[in-house]
């Protein structure tokens, strides 16, 4: 599958203003990274105004070795498709695929796909990504983030793939005005991020934040109880009446 030649363009992130044909990252992605505490200058975007961006496009290379990335990141996977590519297709998956993972293997880079789920319910996370099961078995690890039920500001990562080493502990995160907030181990399963259901684990959840909040809540009781313990024994001890006096 051939590819025409297009010259790469780079754009610094953090010269990206609100220009309409970079809306997406101006009004979003920037923002967060900045958030975040990123340092935008040390993340490019390929300038797509000329030909959209396709897995397979020579740019992907260019773009590797002049800056050196160390990561490269495409998001949302059906992106970066191409014209005429179907990514239900086993052997067009493949294609595109070994193409990527030829390039994170040549110029030790990793390649992040972000893809969306597809709607059918039950199945194993295996086969919840949308297209072919190529894109999840070419991959060496494979992360599902999802909403965690009952929790509106929180989401968990879960590994359901590993090739490489023992599986990872999921994770949770929260996302609010404040931004991005890692909170640690998290007691999941892929079954109840997929499935929407409640962890059975948040009644620990829930617990450990019901004991911080009662710990914070007694440490203030503790201050206030000080407080008035001090003041009644300076009203015993006399203090209070000259101070009135006074």
């Amino acid at each position: 599958m051939e590819e025409t030649k297009t010259e790469l363009q780079l754009i610094k992130l953090s010269e990206i203003q609100s220009q309409s044909a970079e809306d997406g990252l101006a009004d979003t992605v920037k923002p967060r990274l900045e958030q975040a505490g990123a340092d935008c200058g040390k993340i490019s975007v390929i300038d797509e105004k000329i030909k959209s961006l396709s897995m397979i496009d020579e740019r992907l290379e260019q773009a590797i070795i002049k800056t050196g990335a160390k990561l490269l990141i495409l998001d949302p996977i059906q992106a970066y498709l191409g014209g005429g590519m179907d990514m239900n297709r086993a052997n067009e998956a493949r294609d595109m695929t070994k193409k990527l993972a030829a390039l994170a293997e040549r110029y030790r880079c990793a390649i992040v796909l972000v893809g969306h789920m597809n709607k059918a319910a039950g199945n194993k996370a295996a086969y919840r990504g949308m297209g072919s099961i190529d894109f999840f078995a070419v991959a060496r690890s494979v992360l599902l983030v999802g909403r965690v039920e009952g929790e509106e500001n929180i989401r968990a990562v879960v590994q359901i793939k590993n090739n490489l080493a023992a599986f990872g502990h999921p994770k949770a995160f929260a996302l609010s005005e404040d931004g991005f907030q890692w909170l640690g181990d998290y007691e999941i399963t892929a079954d109840e991020v997929l499935g929407g259901i409640a962890p059975k684990a948040n009644k620990m959840e829930q617990a450990k934040r019901l004991l911080r909040e009662l710990a914070e809540t007694n440490n203030a009781s503790r201050a206030m109880r000080f407080s008035v313990l001090q003041t009644n024994r300076a009203y015993r001890s006399g203090h209070w009446k000259m101070q009135r006096k006074s």
